[in-house]
């Protein structure tokens, strides 16, 4: 059997032991849709959540609140490269 560092070890709510693994890691980047006559959010207040991990994988959410105050996590379709508004200028994803 493995051993791993006491400090990556944890316990679930039903008592047994898990290790926390490293998938990858990078940067994200989370963007709304705005109306563009009205510069407000557009109905639904859903979000986009792009990962970019540090090997250049990118994985596509969209963050979509329910009635119930809790968020759905849907996974998207990649759109590869686009442009966002950042309040003065547009900006590489």
């Amino acid at each position: 059997m493995t051993t791993f560092p006491e400090e990556v070890l944890t316990r679930t709510k039903r008592g047994d032991i898990e290790v926390r693994f490293l998938i990858d890691r990078g940067r994200y980047v989370r963007y709304n849709y705005l109306h563009p006559e009205t510069g407000q959010p557009m109905e639904g207040g859903k979000v986009k959540l792009v990962l970019l991990a540090e090997s250049g994988k990118t994985e596509e959410f969209f963050i979509i609140p329910t009635k119930s105050g809790r968020d759905l996590l849907i996974p998207a379709a990649e759109k590869g490269a686009r442009k966002l508004w950042n309040g003065t200028q547009s900006v590489d994803v």
